[in-house]
């Protein structure tokens, strides 16, 4: 990990483990020369950068630009915009100084990937200036020591004498010199989160994009941008990850010379922020990753980076509980003697921690009411949420809870209170989803008031883990605390007053284990993992439809951070029956928990559980902590396997799932990954010894599984 600057050609070089970043000065502008794979520090870089003309003026639409903008002759997608007083938006930077800095610094108010000593990370700095208006606007960089990644973001600071409009300012923008990509992202919708999408690109624009005020089900803030054969194991794949948890935008554009231009950052759709005279603006952080060697290399810098130097605190490192949640055992129809017996029943089974899921405060015995009533329901639960969770600690379980602070119900007391405290426009309808408005955390007294009625409870209660909720999308984006030329930062600011909510909860409580939730994987998203190590995936607990959720998913998130659990059958999301087995194998492929009601099992059932929740305590530290290999996709055929690999390559665990069964069919093998090829590994249960070079060159021999929805789990060890 360096960065070089070559003073007489102007070129900084970026660079990383197996990548290379470069960027050249020409007239001032900053041109980028070159992403990929590894280069040598020598002094032939400048020639990566072919130079256009029109008359004796740089033809900026034909030039690679690391940070383009809007109307001075680019007419491809800018990554900012600005509006002057004189209603002109018209502005051009150039090149007025560099720093380079051993360490990362941190982003003031928003999350962001941290190193924990200055040698881990080096950061660059280039500072550009429009002179005419006093716009200064600083590009950053970090490399990382060990991660093919860079962190990239950008500060606007107005050191003019007239306020400024940022119309547009994205985190990261990149031109690709051909246009033989295709396009990777994960799209879907409720109880469907996280397929994978793959297509071409074409002349024009290729987008992703929320504008919800969320991170959103149906497009994740990430994309990918590979060869047109570039596959899980073989070709050039690069990323671009959003740290943030609001509207984004991920566009790739392909313009008439056959070069690409992929940027992301803020959606500009109905975004502006007014810049005075002295102030700044600083946006999210975007994530970079390249891979010379297919998308599983990329997915495991990102699962590497983001386990160990996004996600923080006490819970980063340490092993993740095994939980029973109570709500598709009761739902709101619960009393404390029910709960009482569920956690013993997973007591006797082995499990670690109870999760008492919605219906305990207020009047809550459906979902029309009380949010933001953050006061226990004594009719449910008599002598309080302090005695019941004692109780469930005394059979030796710890006690977790389910909120949803960022939503206010009509029929609340403190929506009767305050109704101005959601987010509304005077004399507009206020729309309701789930019965639920949104509550304005633009406002400093809002959040204070969550933050005192949560930190009440967990205060008084034994609070181990909280499941954070947020159930709806952002309508009639209005704030009655903003002025009117600020409203349309309400959308944003709102992320920015979740993010201090947050970052006070979590200094103040850091032994909770924070899981974020938003109807499932609503807001799966770089920016939350920051505050809370895990997230709940999806709604859907339905074996066969995980198999793709959490595929998908992991194409960027570290299994470390993707709750999955066992629910009844038929299930309750889509209807079907699978074996206890096969919902148990796919839910110790993340952090395991039973989302059901275990006093209901017979004996032959609870003999199946034990040995599930015994297993997974033996692979806890593989799962949540190994590097994981895909190989082979629920999207392509009737086939899923994926593996986990320890550190030093002497564990390794791999899960197979059969969807349908076959008539007669073929016997198999399943070709293995990420082994030692000098190693003998033997197949734990059996005499069996291998080579790696044999596992991954030949394969293992799979079983003639009967029926449908099965599942086989080895597990091999150095020998």
């Amino acid at each position: 990990m360096s960065i070089y600057y070559h003073e007489e050609e102007q070129i900084f070089h970026i660079q990383a483990q197996e990548m290379s970043y470069i960027i050249k000065l020409v007239e001032g502008y900053p041109l980028h020369a070159y992403w990929g794979a590894k280069l040598r520090n020598d002094n032939n870089l400048s020639k990566l950068v072919n130079l256009h003309y029109l008359g004796d003026r740089l033809n900026l639409d034909r030039l690679s630009q690391e940070y383009p903008q809007y109307g001075s002759g680019d007419f491809r997608n800018p990554a900012y915009q600005v509006q002057l007083e004189d209603g002109s938006r018209i502005t051009e930077l150039v090149y007025r100084s560099h720093r380079i800095s051993a360490g990362k610094p941190s982003l003031p108010g928003l999350p962001s990937v941290y190193v924990e000593t200055p040698s881990e990370a080096e950061t660059l700095e280039l500072e550009l200036e429009d002179v005419y208006s006093g716009l200064i606007v600083v590009l950053r960089y970090s490399v990382f020591a060990n991660s093919d990644a860079i962190a990239r973001s950008v500060n606007f600071v107005n050191k003019g004498k007239q306020s400024l409009r940022l119309q547009r300012a994205l985190s990261a923008s990149v031109d690709l010199p051909t246009a033989d990509y295709e396009m990777i992202h994960l799209s879907g919708a409720w109880i469907r989160e996280g397929h994978v999408q793959r297509r071409p690109l074409a002349p024009g624009a290729t987008s992703i994009e929320s504008r919800r005020g969320a991170s959103g089900h149906q497009t994740n803030p990430f994309m990918l941008i590979v060869g047109l054969n570039t596959n899980e194991d073989h070709g050039e794949a690069y990323g671009l990850s959003l740290v943030f948890s609001g509207d984004f935008v991920a566009r790739a554009e392909v313009d008439p010379f056959q070069t690409t231009r992929v940027s992301i950052g803020i959606n500009p759709f109905d975004f502006s922020w007014l810049l005075a005279p002295g102030e700044s603006f600083q946006t999210p952080e975007a994530i970079m990753v390249y891979s010379s060697h297919g998308i599983g290399q990329l997915s495991r810098t990102y699962h590497h980076l983001y386990r160990t130097r996004l996600v923080r605190g006490v819970h980063r490192d340490r092993a993740r509980p095994i939980l029973v949640n109570n709500w598709e055992a009761t739902y709101f129809n619960f009393k404390a003697e029910k709960i009482e017996a569920i956690a013993l029943a997973g007591a006797e089974l082995g499990i670690e921690l109870f999760v008492l899921d919605d219906g305990w405060f207020g009047k809550r015995n459906d979902d029309t009411t009380s949010l933001g009533d953050w006061i226990v329901d004594h009719n449910k639960l008599p002598d309080g949420l302090t005695d019941l969770a004692n109780r469930v600690k005394r059979l030796g379980l710890q006690f977790g809870l389910w909120v949803e602070p960022e939503m206010v119900s009509p029929d609340s007391d403190l929506y009767r209170n305050h109704p101005d405290w959601c987010l509304h426009v005077e004399g507009r309808r206020r729309t309701e989803a789930r019965t639920q408005l949104v509550l304005d955390y633009s406002r400093q007294d809002v959040r204070d008031y969550i933050f005192e009625a949560l930190s009440t409870i967990f205060t008084e209660v034994p609070i181990s883990y909280i499941k954070w909720d947020m159930n709806r999308n952002m309508t009639e984006i209005g704030s009655a605390s903003i002025p009117p030329e600020r409203q349309s930062e309400v959308a944003y600011r709102n992320v920015l007053g979740l993010y201090e909510l947050l970052e006070r909860l979590t200094t103040k409580f850091p032994h909770i284990l924070f899981e974020s939730c938003s109807s499932g994987g609503g807001r799966f998203d770089p920016g939350m993992l920051y505050y809370m190590p895990q997230t709940w995936t999806s709604d859907n607990s339905d074996a066969v439809e995980r198999l793709k959720i959490q595929y998908g998913t992991s194409l960027i998130y570290p299994v470390s951070t993707m709750g999955a659990h066992v629910s009844a059958v038929p299930n309750h999301q889509v209807g079907r029956n699978t074996p206890l087995k096969t919902r148990g194998d796919v839910a110790m492929s993340g952090n395991f928990g039973y989302e059901l009601d275990l006093t209901q099992f017979n004996e032959e059932e609870k003999e199946i559980v034990k040995a599930q929740v015994a297993q997974y305590k033996d692979i806890r530290s593989l799962v949540q902590q190994g590097d994981l290999y895909r190989l082979l996709s629920p999207f392509v055929g009737n086939e899923t396997a994926w593996m986990f690999v320890s550190e030093d390559q002497s564990d390794v665990l791999v899960f197979y799932f059969k969807v349908l069964a076959e008539p007669n069919a073929p016997q198999k093998r399943l070709r293995l990954k990420g082994l030692c090829p000098q190693y003998n590994y033997q197949v734990v249960g059996t005499e069996e010894i291998f080579g790696g070079d044999r596992l991954m060159a030949v394969g293992l021999d799979l079983p003639n599984l009967h029926g449908d929805y099965v599942s086989t789990t080895f597990k091999l060890k150095k020998v």
